[in-house]
Order: structure tokens, then sequence, then C-alpha cells
């Protein structure tokens, strides 16, 4: 489990920091008392223990953590390698990462007493995005970034007829928890839903959301499209999203709507209505990390209080 071995700060830019006994973390500042605080994208730096036996030292400076000018130096994690918008949990806080290396100033204290900075070339910066404190020791939980494709089935909508609300209104559902990578809407053709969940699976995608085309009308061809490209089915998705939607209204149990796994990308349809669609996406959503994860192969500890 990677973890945070010193926390740093400094009262000038350009300047080495040093450690400190916590970070206070605000929401559109950063942390208290830094000299980079501010409502920008570069409020956090970190950088790992690993990236400190990469320097050439020519100085012969002791590399301690802060002396690359890192507000947080951790361990057991390969910072560099974590994609723009991976989430980054530790303790109660939450960031985002924004940027990965810099430009380097080779006039900053940084470079003139070690004549070299790894941060450049490893360091990453974060937002901002859950506000707490961050001490020594706490364990850094990495939260990938969980990229969807919302395809909208509607014969109106595809021709401009009827405006999408949908779509649009899970995407609105979806701001904060995941990445909206494609937005489409398709007719009621079966051969064209189809195309689109192939080529969305094709890509990588983590997460496929249909709305639309559930139900008995003879032109709802989304559950047998689905059914066509999946290699799995995902039965437990739907059975849940009905149950729960019958809390609501008896018409849930007309619901044809259904799941699956093709590759390593998750399908799901929901029903055409923003609303209802906006509901059953409410009911996915507390497994819907999880899920993501196990399909990646990054979860496989499932033995949690709760779990089955």
């Amino acid at each position: 489990m990677a973890k945070v071995v010193s926390v740093n700060i400094s009262e000038k830019k350009g300047t080495i920091k040093h450690p400190v006994e916590k970070l206070d973390l605000k929401i559109g500042w950063g942390i208290e008392g830094d000299a980079h605080a501010g409502d920008w994208h570069r409020q956090v730096s970190l950088l790992d223990l690993s990236s400190f036996d990469k320097m050439h030292n020519s100085a012969s400076v002791e590399l301690k953590p802060g002396i690359f000018a890192e507000n947080i130096t951790t361990e057991g994690i390969n910072l560099w390698s974590l994609p723009i918008g991976t989430r980054l949990e530790i303790g109660k806080t939450l960031l985002e990462i924004t940027q990965i290396g810099k430009e380097c100033h080779r006039h900053c204290q940084v470079f003139k007493q070690v004549g070299d900075c790894v941060m450049p070339r490893e360091g990453i910066f974060a937002k901002v995005l859950r506000e707490g404190t961050i001490t020594v020791g706490q364990d850094i939980k990495i939260i990938p970034t969980i990229r969807v494709a919302i395809l909208t089935v509607s014969d109106k909508g595809s021709t401009g007829e009827r405006a999408d609300l949908s779509g649009p209104a899970l995407a609105e559902a979806l701001t904060g928890k995941a990445q909206i990578a494609i937005q489409e809407i398709v007719p009621d053709d079966s051969e064209q839903i189809k195309a689109k969940l192939i080529d969305y699976s094709d890509q990588g995608l983590d997460l496929v959301f249909t709305t639309g085309g559930t139900g008995f009308a003879p032109r709802d061809n989304t559950p047998e499209a689905t059914m066509s490209v999946v290699e799995r089915p995902a039965l437990g998705i739907a059975e849940a999203i009905r149950a729960s939607s019958l809390k609501i209204t008896p018409f849930a149990m007309l619901s044809r709507a259904t799941a699956g796994i093709r590759g390593k990308t998750l399908i799901i349809n929901f029903p055409g209505s923003p609303k209802a669609a906006v509901e059953c996406l409410e009911v996915f959503l507390p497994v819907m990390n999880h899920a993501v994860e196990t399909l990646r192969g990054d979860a496989y500890e499932c033995a949690q209080p709760g779990a089955r």
C-alpha cells in the first residue's frame, strides 16, 4: 500500500520546502500556509521516494523530503505513471491529478543547491476535491478515472425531432464520478446499436450506458442488441435496478433492460425517461467503482463486510 512519508510546505515559491506536522487542505485553495496555494490547478505537489534514487546529485546535498519542493513525499507509488484525472484519497481528503511534471526553473533554490531536479520529470500536481488533514503514515488509495460512453437510442432523437434529455441527464448525474468520453444518439436500429456497443468496447471504455429502447414497443431493440454483443451477462445489475424501480412504479416490471460484459467493458441498459434513467443509475453507483476495478483486474479481494 502506498503511503505518505513526509508533508512539507514553503512560504515562498521556488524554495525548498520544510517538513511540518500536518497539511490542512481546502477546496479551491490547496494547502493552508503554502506559497503555491490558490485557485489554480497546481495546488498540491507530490513526489515519490523512488524518484530520489534517479537523481544526479552533483552538489552532494542530502536528498531529504521537501528538497524538491514537493508538498507530499510518498512511498510505494509510481506517481508519474498515473494519468491526469486519477484521484488520490488520503485520509478524508481527495485529490485529482491535473498535471504530470512541469518546466524546470534553473534559477530556483532547488536547482541551485542540488544541481538537478527530478520534480519536472516525475513529480505530479493535483487540486483539492475534498477537504481534510494529511499526516505522515496515512495510506494513499488510487481511484482510477472511469471512462464512460452514453448512447441514447431514439428514432426521433437521432433525427432531431425530439431533444435528447436522458443522455445529458445521465452525464450530469455522473459529474465528479466519471469522465464522459463519448455521448451519442442512434435510431432504434439493432445493427447501429450493436456497431456502437462494439466500437465503445474496442476502445477500452470502462462503462457504456444506453438509454431508451427497453420497453415493449416494436422498435425497442436495445436489450436484444446488447445481448448479441456481450460475452458474459451481468443480470444481477438489471435485476437490482428493476427491484428498486418497482418501489417507485409498477411499470418497472415492463422493462426488458439488461446488462453484460464485452471484453473489459460493462454495458447497462437504462430506460428512456430522464428521471427514470437517473434513478436507475443511482442504484448502480454504489458498486460502480468496484465493478470497474474488478473488470480491469485491479480488485482481487472481495471479502469485505457485507460482500458476498
